[in-house]
């Protein structure tokens, strides 16, 4: 994978361990040489990811909608920072940009994001590995709920598997580089839908 796009919260949580994982990630993506493609934010995990990426010599590449911008929230210090008119154009940007998506903790805007991967790559929008990094078991219910999806018929068997999940980042990525790729719509049967 040659860039990832990284979904996380602009928010600081009182338990640092969100913090000090979202500058691992970013560290851990650089040194391995992987571009970081991300909501183009200052603060947060958002600022923690993009900084730690930058300062090991990383790309970091931030998309952010105009009212992101001049609410002064933006990061000036990237390798390169977009600006789009709206959220909708940002989604399709990161997809643009990256090959791959990681979730880390965050609110409703990276759930947003994560819903959007995912249903993206069921339809056959994009074929790209989606991984959720579940720092302090932040996502457990997620993860439970979405198996739920599958047990009760929401999410169909070959879909069940498009989210990767894992705690560490080594370990997320490795699952990442050996997902294959999911088959687009168009080559879809009709049973299979």
């Amino acid at each position: 994978m040659k860039r990832i796009a990284v979904y996380c919260g602009s928010a600081t949580p009182a338990d640092p361990v969100y913090i000090e994982a979202a500058r691992m990630v970013g560290h851990g993506l650089a040194k391995r040489g992987i571009g970081v493609v991300y909501g183009g934010g200052r603060l947060g995990l958002m600022g923690a990811v993009a900084d730690s990426a930058l300062a090991a010599g990383g790309e970091v590449i931030g998309v952010i909608p105009t009212a992101l911008v001049n609410a002064e929230v933006a990061h000036n210090d990237l390798t390169a920072l977009e600006v789009v008119e709206t959220m909708h154009e940002r989604k399709a940007r990161f997809t643009e940009l990256a090959d791959g998506f990681i979730n880390l903790p965050g609110g409703t805007g990276t759930m947003d994001e994560l819903w959007e991967a995912l249903s993206w790559a069921q339809l056959g929008y994009h074929s790209d590995p989606i991984g959720l990094l579940n720092i302090a078991g932040y996502y457990d219910k997620l993860v439970e709920f979405w198996a739920h999806m599958g047990q009760v018929g929401f999410v169909r068997p070959q879909h069940q598997k498009l989210l990767l999940v894992d705690d560490t980042l080594d370990g997320l990525l490795d699952l990442m580089a050996n997902a294959g790729p999911t088959v687009p719509i168009i080559h879809m049967k009709r049973d299979d839908l």
